[in-house]
């Protein structure tokens, strides 16, 4: 049983011939580098999406998911970049890259304000990226920290030893002296060691092996940080020459021909048609081995040498040349198609001669097409398939015999392949197409295991499975949770769509409780009890010293939130709330509670019963009482700080504890004396004049 890993060189079909044709130009500099671009910013706090491309030429897109707190951000880096040679402040990724001034990047925060709260980053890339030729720069780690992990291009997470040798260097974009720490065990970019609020503190990674996936986990330490992430690549040219190398008095049209660059997963990237004196230049790729470059013959010409080549930019430029000319006679010809019709390129057919002759051996061209010229005309010659791409099988005979008359061409001579068959499908996280999921599939029979990570949109696909059973499992990402596998999955003769699994991921809820302060300003309430209560759950949350609470790994559903109000404070509002979580897992943050002092009032120290004028201070009916009881409200008074009678709920004024008439006949006394002075003073004033 033969399994092929995703991502093995595909041959390339008339399917594809929509790929960007362009025209011969003269070889470019060896290297050029630039800066990746950002999709637009989708969807809100927790659950935020976007893409990143970088320039270099087929380097895959990224799918890019977060649940970072909002706001997340895009800036245009005008303000914040990475220095070149020109700049005031160069840095070392800056040097051999270039500035990334005006080349955007992207902010994010942690999931919440919590040392136990990270957000998870993931980069999803649409096919493995180069294993070379890029770089990435994790900046502002200052009072937070960030750990990278990352998946190969089948899927397999990385250990800590292979992701430490990206590590390439700290640095303070602003020049100053703050630096971020590098752990190699953890993976781990940790800002400094007192957790400061600072800026520019950054870091610079150049991985060394082909991704499927790349993670970030960002964690606060302190304050309310963000961070940032630019990434970067290089690009090298591919380009050649196609020769005519047809004998005297014959010639093979150069611009007729047409050569295609795949990449190494079988993309088409690009195609163009030689010059004049058959030079071509397909323009500046990501620096990687595996690309194949073909050639496809003019009518009338034949390849001499093989019609397709593989060339690597990991180091340098890369060159592929290929020879024509007129066709001789006598010709054998064949073509080589799926049992639908479609070309298979890259198909090794061996030509033998009768008689013992030595073998000739090409290999089919972009369309299928095969091609062996000058040869004599003699009885029993046999045309041999003798390498098969990976994923296909033949179908029927795979030699054929042939005799070559005199000034006959011998053509017809044609081969059938039969695709393996594909086992696809879809894994969606809370609905929406989950990325970066690992999915394997495993033999039954106790072959090998191979892995793939889903795409941007959830989907994935195994090409070319060799028939039999099957088992089919996710590893999920993290923050989500694993589902059962799909067992006894048969795989026949025809691909084998829609083995979908549907996760789900844990949702999670938080908020802040504070009190207003006199000017209209807050501060937070330390220890105020938070209950939370739902399906599965019943908690007790304190308040932190900053008055905030969360709970995560909560199932899909409603939850009451309850806040127990502590003594000496009221709320401005409600103390009860509901919220809901779903299949996706939202985090439902900002479930505030505000408070506010308690109203305070002035306790009465008597009971009087006594409401005459002429009642004795001292009489025991009217003394001011001094027990610390609820004093006893006179009928029309309201009660203590209320503005109403609670007995009969007619307005009145507060009860003080003294009565109206006795602070009537107070003032009366105070009014007299006052008199009998401002006289006296008269008297004295006359008196001296």
């Amino acid at each position: 049983m033969r399994l092929v890993r995703v991502g093995t060189v595909m041959a390339a079909t008339a399917a594809v011939v929509a790929a960007t044709v362009t025209t011969a130009a003269p070889v470019s500099a060896e290297r050029t580098t630039g800066w990746a671009t950002w999709g637009p910013l989708t969807g809100s706090s927790n659950a935020y999406a976007t893409t990143m491309q970088l320039p270099a030429g087929g380097f895959p897109k990224a799918s890019v998911t977060s649940d970072s707190r909002s706001p997340a951000q895009v800036p245009s880096g005008a303000t914040s970049f990475l220095g070149g040679p020109g700049d005031p402040v160069p840095t070392e990724v800056g040097t051999k890259y270039g500035s990334s001034r005006n080349s955007p990047y992207l902010l994010l925060r942690p999931k919440a304000d919590k040392a136990t709260t990270p957000s998870t980053t993931t980069y999803s890339f649409s096919a493995p990226t180069p294993g070379t030729g890029w770089a990435f720069v994790l900046g502002d780690i200052d009072s937070d920290a960030v750990r990278i992990s990352a998946k190969d291009a089948d899927g397999t997470p990385l250990t800590a030893a292979q992701i430490a040798p990206w590590f390439q260097g700290v640095f303070n974009y602003l020049g100053d002296a703050d630096l971020p720490s590098w752990d190699q065990a953890s993976s781990t970019l940790t800002g400094n060691p007192g957790a400061l609020d600072t800026n520019a503190a950054s870091a610079w990674f150049e991985p060394d092996l082909a991704l499927s996936t790349l993670t970030f986990t960002f964690t606060r330490r302190a304050g309310f940080p963000v961070y940032q992430t630019w990434f970067a690549s290089v690009a090298r040219t591919i380009s050649g020459t196609v020769t005519d190398v047809s004998l005297a008095g014959a010639t093979c049209p150069l611009t007729a021909a047409s050569v295609r660059l795949l990449a190494p997963d079988g993309r088409l990237l690009a195609s163009t048609r030689p010059a004049a004196d058959g030079s071509y230049d397909l323009g500046q790729y990501a620096t990687q081995p595996g690309y194949t470059v073909q050639v496809e013959r003019p009518d009338g010409c034949a390849v001499v040498g093989s019609a397709q080549h593989t060339v690597s930019t990991a180091r340098s430029d890369a060159t592929a040349d290929f020879s024509l000319r007129h066709v001789v006679p006598q010709s054998v010809s064949g073509t080589v198609t799926t049992r639908d019709g479609s070309p298979v390129a890259g198909v090794e057919i061996t030509l033998t001669p009768p008689g013992g002759g030595p073998p000739r051996t090409t290999t089919t061209d972009a369309d299928g097409r095969y091609l062996f010229d000058d040869n004599a005309e003699q009885d029993g010659y046999t045309v041999t398939v003798t390498g098969v791409p990976d994923g296909y099988d033949i179908s029927g005979p795979g030699s054929r015999s042939f005799d070559i008359p005199h000034g006959t061409p011998v053509t017809g001579q044609d081969f059938t392949l039969v695709e393996l068959p594909s086992v696809s499908g879809t894994v969606t996280g809370g609905g929406a197409g989950l990325p970066g999921a690992t999915v394997t599939l495993t033999p039954r029979d106790g072959g090998t295991s191979v892995t793939t990570v889903t795409r941007g949109d959830g989907s994935y696909v195994f090409e070319h499975v060799s028939a039999g059973e099957y088992d089919i499992a996710v590893t999920p990402p993290d923050g989500y949770r694993p589902t059962p596998p799909r067992t006894g999955v048969t795989v026949a003769g025809s691909d084998v769509p829609d083995e979908d699994f549907a996760l789900t991921r844990p949702g999670s809820l938080g908020g802040q409780v504070t009190q207003s302060t006199v000017g209209g300003g807050a501060q937070p309430v330390p220890a105020a009890i938070v209950t939370v209560s739902g399906p599965g759950v019943s908690r007790t949350l304190p308040t932190d010293t900053d008055g905030s609470y969360f709970l995560d790994d909560l199932d899909p559903g409603n939850y009451t939130i309850t806040l127990t109000v502590p003594d000496g404070l009221e709320p401005t509002g409600p103390t009860t709330r509901t919220v809901t979580i779903t299949d996706a897992g939202e985090n439902r943050g900002g479930q505030d509670f505000v408070l506010e002092a308690a109203a305070t009032t002035t306790s009465p120290t008597s009971s009087p019963t006594s409401t005459s004028p002429t009642s004795s201070p001292t009489s025991s009916t009217s003394a001011p009482s001094t027990s610390t009881g609820t004093p006893t409200v006179p009928p029309g008074s309201g009660g203590a700080g209320s503005g109403s009678s609670p007995a009969s709920g007619t307005s009145g004024l507060a009860y003080t504890g003294v009565q109206v008439i006795q602070l009537l006949g107070l003032i009366t006394l105070l009014v007299a004396g006052g008199t009998a002075l401002l006289g006296a003073a008269r008297r004295r004033a006359a008196h001296q004049h």
